[in-house]
Formats: C-alpha cells, structure tokens, sequence
C-alpha cells in the first residue's frame, strides 16, 4: 500500500494541529538526541507552541549553549538579514524621532519658517498652554514655600518665648536664693549666743 503524501500546510483542524504538533515534536527531539549521540554534536532546540508554551532539548548545558552561539564572529550575525517587518519598524522609528526633534525645537523658537499660519496658532496654542502650566506650578510652590516659612515663624517664636520663660524663671529663682542667703546671715549676726548672756548677768 503506497503512503499518502502529505500536504505541508497549516492544519484548520484545532485538536489535529495539536496532535500533529505533539508527536512531531517528540519526532524532532528524537532525531536532535540521535544527531548528538552519533556526530558527538552540541545541539539546543528551542520550541513555542501556538499557545506560547516553551519546549526545549539541549545535549548539554542550553544556558552555556547559548552563551557560545552569543560570542560566534559578526559573520555569523551577517547572515541573518533583517526582515521587511523589522525595516519597516525601524524606519516608522526613524520618522518619528525626526518629527519628535522638529516638534521640539518649534516649541523652542526653531525652525518656524516652513509653518503655515494653522500651524502657528496650534504652536502658539501649545506654548500658551505649557506657559500656563509653568506659571500654575510656580504659584504653587511659591505658597507652599510660604506656608513653610510660616510654620517655621511659629515655631521660633514659642522657642524664643520659652527661652524667655526659662531666662525669667532662672532670674526669680537666683534672687530667691539671694533674698534667703542675706536672712540666714543677718539672724547668725544679732542673735547674741547664750556664753555672752551669762557673762553679762554674772
């Protein structure tokens, strides 16, 4: 019995996509293992599912692998050609850097000659609107730096008035002191002692 050929095409059919999927898969790791084992070749395959789920077959370590396929020379790099998507990206990006640039120095006064008059005013517009905000955003600061000023007023002025309570109350306190040191020794002085009196009655 001669076998069908198989068509390679994408299969329509979800669940036979899978199955195919599974067993050509295995199929592949087989013969990468037999390669391996009878070339003593370094082999790394690296496979995602159409639902993004990784397999992977390595003869040795993938890790080290991939850091050797990473140090290979330039000439290996230059055989793999950018794709028309990857050129086409990189030019969208080219473009809008260049329109970024240009748009950049408009707003700063640069480049205004080839600006129709819609153009302007939209320009004016932009500037007058980033002015407003840098105005809004000055103000603000400006009070908040106030407010703190402020507080700080306050709070220097109920240290200076608690200094001032402390200075007072240590001024009361020295003449206390005083006023009792000067009673001690003006009672020490006219109390006459009890030999004088018996002397004077003798």
């Amino acid at each position: 019995m001669v076998r069908q050929k198989i068509q390679i095409k994408k299969i329509d059919n979800l669940t036979a996509r899978q199955v195919t999927f599974s067993k050509r898969r295995r199929g592949l790791f087989k013969k990468a293992q037999e390669l391996s084992t009878l070339c003593d070749a370094e082999i790394a395959l690296i496979i995602f599912s159409a639902t993004g789920k990784l397999f992977d077959f390595s003869s040795s370590s993938m890790r080290k692998l991939i850091e050797r396929y990473n140090q290979q020379p330039e000439s290996c790099d230059n055989l793999r050609q950018p794709s028309e998507w990857e050129n086409g990206n990189h030019a969208m990006l080219s473009k809008e850097l260049v329109d970024k640039t240009r748009e950049l120095r408009q707003l700063n006064g640069e480049e205004l000659q080839g600006l129709c008059l819609d153009d302007l005013v939209k320009l004016e517009k932009v500037v007058e609107g980033g002015l407003g905000r840098v105005v809004k955003t000055k103000s603000d600061r400006f009070i908040q730096d106030i407010s703190t000023l402020k507080k700080k007023e306050i709070e220097l002025r109920e240290e200076n008035a608690w200094l001032k309570q402390q200075a007072a109350a240590a001024k009361s306190e020295g003449r206390r002191n005083g006023i009792e040191q000067g009673n001690s020794s003006d009672h020490s002085v006219t109390c006459p002692s009890s030999s004088d009196t018996s002397l004077k009655l003798g």
